[in-house]
């Protein structure tokens, strides 16, 4: 299950993006979440998907 907490899911995308997923779609399909979603949640807490990992905007 990933986190509802924006700080709290930032960390757990950006640490498996880094440590075990090539990119967000990859660990999406593994994980079993929407990238889309994630993103869209990210982006209302001031982060934008860089294609490696989240950033803030």
């Amino acid at each position: 299950m990933i986190p509802k907490d924006p700080n709290m899911l930032l960390s757990y995308v950006n640490l498996g993006l880094r440590d075990k997923y090539e990119d967000l779609e990859d660990m999406a399909a593994s994980e079993g979440f929407d990238a889309d979603e994630i993103k869209d949640k990210l982006r209302a807490a001031g982060y934008e998907y860089n294609g490696k990992s989240f950033v803030r905007i």
